[in-house]
């Protein structure tokens, strides 16, 4: 497996299995390898050309655009119909293009959305998850305390997938999307997520969240080192100390 200008290689027999739409990437590299043109023609075989032929034309874009882009055809040709075929098909890519669909679809509220995308963002799948969030992440922006009225409930949830996910929609940089400009101003707005997380036994779920408050740090670093010492007199466990170890390292490198 080797990169060249961008361009991932993949040993051609398994990227063929994955163009055609029969197994899930394992890996970051894979997924960012798939050939969108070849997965929705084999995908969806009674599309047609020109959706075919839109996404290869825009094979050079982001992954996240072209992600949005196959939503968009998908649904242009069979409406939201189209997501019983897709919540359950062996590729990640796919299932990932219906998570884009639930999040572009006009006239939907924020909460519609959410509870769409509930299945999703527990899938076993680690890019589903990813596309999940990422697909709402601008009408969270938009629609914050909604937002965090509605992911506060998810943090109690027995599956760490979700809890995951009320921290992950919310971090106030993120990862591959817009910052949320609100939250990194007053991110004591979303304490009703992170209070009940600040212990979480999963490091999946520690993980995220320290990474939501490293990046509140680098615009409100006060904040952050407070909450991080009220923590650590309040709850004396490894899982926050582990939290608040990852929410400082910005700020200890620093100094």
């Amino acid at each position: 497996m080797t990169s060249n200008k961008g361009i991932v290689r993949l040993d051609p027999s398994r990227l063929a299995l994955l163009n055609e739409g029969v197994v899930e990437a394992a890996t970051l590299t894979e997924c960012l390898a798939v050939d969108f043109a070849d997965l929705m023609g084999n995908a969806f075989p009674d599309i047609g050309e020109t959706a075919v032929a839109a996404l290869r034309q825009a094979a050079g874009e982001g992954i996240t655009r072209r992600m949005a882009l196959a939503a968009r055809l998908i649904q242009a040709w069979r409406g939201m119909s189209a997501l019983d075929a897709m919540r359950n098909h062996p590729s990640d890519i796919v299932r990932g293009w219906a998570c884009f669909m639930i999040g572009t679809t006009e006239g939907w509220t924020l909460s519609d959305r959410l509870v769409g995308l509930h299945p999703f963002a527990d899938d076993p799948h680690f890019g589903v998850r990813e596309w999940s969030w990422l697909a709402v992440r601008p009408h969270v922006a938009a629609d914050l305390d909604t937002a965090i009225a509605q992911l506060s409930t998810w943090t109690t949830a027995p599956s760490e997938r979700l809890r995951r996910y009320a921290s992950e929609a919310t971090r106030p940089r993120g990862v591959w999307c817009a910052h949320i400009g609100a939250l990194r101003q007053k991110p004591e707005q979303a304490l009703s997520i992170l209070e009940p997380l600040r212990a979480d036994p999963a490091p999946y779920v520690q993980d995220s969240v320290g990474n939501w408050l490293n990046d509140s740090g680098k615009d409100r670093p006060d904040w952050v080192r407070s909450l991080c010492a009220r923590w650590s007199a309040e709850s004396v466990t490894p899982a926050t100390a582990r939290i608040c170890k990852r929410a400082l390292r910005s700020l200890d490198r620093q100094g």
